[in-house]
């Protein structure tokens, strides 16, 4: 990829907004140089490590945090033989050491989840010994401990006994001149970190010790007491011996850590890639950007593809972004957008070349999860006006030049994106010329797209198999951008109906169109009309959807409501049943009650009331039992082969029964027919068994012995013939 194209992309920037988001300061200086790879490999590894660390936002297995200084300088200090490290330079590598440490065991835990960022860590060896060396002399505060060395325990332990010397000292002479009425009102303050005593000039000769200094109008001396001052020299020998101590002890640990000083690199390192993924992660993040499917075929499908840039400007100003969809494969190399100007043209082909580049460059893009995107040996831009007063060079002489370039360059590999294409020229010959590179451009199977107001390029994309046009949709009303791209129709540039909106009088339209060859207005006019209708069809299409969705809404509430309702019902059903029932019993009750109020008798009161309970409880274990038939039955029922041989047996059943009754019923007509005068019958649900007297008018009359009666035939069992 050229400078030319990164400018022209504006890819810097894109940069400058990923390295605000480092933690470190090598990180963001990491970030400024971050290039399209050249190696395939190391770019998958790259984007997948990003889209990982991106993954990490959602679940709970939060990475820990890397924040920390840089160690370069200490590293170069641990090359040098026999250099010291100062405490804060310590610190910083215990601190970079405790941060590796801890990453080294949280991806250890989690290598299945982020597995291509184990692996990057899994190169760094464990920095324990290093952590381990520094923490037995350093505390957390970041000084040298006691337990160093035994000399400087000796030495800091004498240190505080003579501490306690001066004050003691200094206390007595305190109170002894205080006494005697030497001193001042502020009695002490301090000189040089010593502590002296505020002694009244008149009276400075009558205290023993060195003068340090006195006040501005010289009313008071400031004197250290002289037992006072040899315990000081004392204390300052000691601290000197400290010092030496410390500087001994720094030494011996620098020396000891720099035949760490690879690991430390290592570290390093580490952090920075690291700070720079997170970087790359967390402006995914910002952008809504993803991983898409890396295609091995050479085919670019962008769905609702953002441009990260203008995405953020306007998130920050509350306005909407609009994306746009747009695919390149064999059968659709080049795309020619036409349209009018402020319509979204060069955005587009802004968007389409620098998500290009940065997915070439590890940077997750703003595209749809189901967009597909394949991987350009080089990205060749014309995008701008590109004057170069310095080489005294028109536009149209650098884009000649630009265009030369091009040509040596492209081929089947290559993305081209050219703005405002055969421009800056005779708009007859420009275009002639502009329309035999696109020819060339398309022989050589580049893929590419290109902006333009030329109508003879419009036509040719028509012509071309393997190129197709495209347009950014204009509202014909408002005559304002809809920043939507619409492919394969060719658009308007509408420039008499911005002309006649920007107040330009229409008689000036009329000459000015009358100036130019009919066809060409006639064409131009018929693009502009089909994309009304197009942007018609889009609104009606829109509507239709909206009334789709409020449809959908609807019916889903009417839905729910009828379950509501359906409830409610089997609610008020099974009160009804339960009221029923009760009344039921309240009137047999009521019943008892009268009875036993007129006759008095308990015995059948409770006979009866006993009988009533039994009955309830005899109903609630049969429903009982119903329920827990049908639990067992349904439970049975899950299993579809048993149900299947269930209802094959109970259909089997259902018609032997239907075959017997029917054979029973058959039967039984027969007897009824063949019913003679003697006969021993009874009449059905009966178990009276009398003798037929008579048979007249499909009656039977039937002597029980005591008394007789009639009963229609078929109403009559047959039990035994006539003897």
């Amino acid at each position: 990829m050229t400078n030319k194209t990164l400018e022209d992309l504006e890819f810097n920037r894109v940069l400058e907004q990923v390295a605000a988001l480092c933690t470190t300061e090598l990180g963001r200086k990491e970030a400024l140089r971050i290039a399209p790879f050249t190696d395939k490999g190391a770019l998958l590894r790259a984007l997948a490590q990003t889209n990982e660390y991106l993954s990490s936002f959602e679940n709970q297995n939060t990475i820990p945090a890397h924040q920390c200084d840089a160690i370069t300088g200490e590293l170069q200090l641990l090359g040098i033989e026999g250099t010291t490290l100062e405490l804060t330079g310590l610190q910083r590598i215990l601190r970079m050491a405790k941060t590796v440490q801890e990453h080294l065991v949280f991806f250890k835990k989690f290598k299945e989840l982020y597995e291509m960022l184990f692996a990057t860590i899994d190169r760094v060896d464990s920095p324990k010994e290093v952590i381990a060396a520094i923490e037995k002399v350093i505390d957390k505060y970041g000084e040298v401990k006691n337990e160093a060395s035994e000399e400087l325990a000796r030495i800091r332990k004498e240190i505080g006994t003579v501490r306690g010397k001066i004050n003691d000292s200094f206390n007595r002479a305190l109170a002894e001149y205080n006494a005697a009425d030497y001193l001042d009102d502020i009695r002490e303050s301090v000189v040089e970190h010593r502590r002296v005593l505020a002694v009244k000039a008149m009276y400075r000769r009558k205290v023993g010790g060195t003068v340090l200094g006195s006040s501005k109008t010289g009313s008071i001396v400031y004197i250290e007491p002289k037992q006072t001052e040899l315990y000081s020299r004392e204390l300052s020998n000691l601290q000197y011996d400290e010092q030496e101590e410390v500087r001994r002890i720094l030494t011996a640990l620098t020396l000891y850590l720099s035949d760490y000083k690879e690991l430390l690199s290592d570290c390093q390192g580490y952090i920075t890639a690291i700070d720079l993924i997170y970087a790359k992660a967390k402006y995914a993040h910002h952008t809504n950007g993803l991983l898409p499917e890396i295609s091995e075929q050479q085919e670019l499908l962008l769905r609702e593809a953002y441009h990260p840039l203008l995405y953020l400007s306007n998130q920050k100003k509350g306005v909407t972004t609009y994306p746009q969809t747009i695919e390149l494969n064999d059968s659709q190399r080049i795309i020619v957008i036409s349209g009018p100007n402020a319509g979204g043209k060069s955005i587009t082909l802004k968007t389409i070349g620098l998500l290009c580049l940065m997915l070439q460059s590890g940077l997750l893009v703003s595209v749809h999860h189901r967009s597909k995107m394949c991987l350009f040996e080089r990205i060749l831009t014309d995008i701008g006006d590109n004057q170069s007063i310095e080489n005294h060079l028109s536009t149209y002489s650098y884009r000649l030049k630009n265009m030369n370039y091009f040509l040596k360059k492209c081929n089947a590999h290559t993305l081209f994106l050219i703005d405002e294409f055969g421009t800056g020229s005779d708009p007859e010959l420009g275009g002639a010329l502009a329309e035999t590179f696109l020819e060339e451009f398309y022989h050589r199977k580049a893929f590419g797209v290109i902006t333009t107001h030329y109508t003879n390029l419009k036509m040719l994309a028509d012509e071309l198999p393997c190129a197709t046009n495209a347009n950014m949709l204009f509202n014909d009303k408002t005559l304002e951008p809809i920043y939507k791209l619409i492919v394969g129709e060719a658009g308007s540039s509408f420039t008499f109906e911005v002309a006649q909106k920007n107040g330009i009088p229409f008689g000036l339209i009329n000459r000015a169109k009358k100036k130019i060859e009919k066809g060409k207005v006639r064409f131009d006019a018929t693009i502009a009309k089909l994309q009304k209708e197009r942007s018609r069809m889009e609104k009606t299409a829109e509507t239709l959807k909206d009334e789709e969705v409020r449809a959908r809404e609807e019916a889903n509430k009417l839905e729910q409501l009828n379950d509501k309702v359906k409830a409610k019902l089997m609610g008020y059903q099974e009160l009804y049943d339960q009221n029923q029932r009760m009344i039921a019993l309240g009137s047999k009750v009521e019943r008892i009650a009268e009875r036993y109020f007129y006759d008095g008798k308990r015995r059948p009161l409770i006979s009866e009331f006993l009988n009533i309970v039994e009955t309830e409880n005899a109903k609630r274990k049969a429903i009982e039992k119903s329920e827990r038939v049908k639990q067992k039955e349904e439970k049975k029922a899950t299993e579809a082969e048993v149900l299947a041989q269930m209802e094959a047996v109970r259909t089997q059943r259902k018609e032997e029964r239907k075959a017997r009754v029917a054979a029973e019923r058959e039967a039984k007509a027969q007897q009824q027919r063949t019913l003679k005068i003697g006969d021993r019958v009874r009449i059905k649900d009966s178990r009276s068994i009398g003798t037929i007297d008579k048979i007249e008018k499909g009656k039977a009359v039937i002597n029980y012995g005591l008394f007789t009666t009639s009963a229609p035939l078929e109403e009559v069992e047959f039990v035994q013939k006539a003897q």
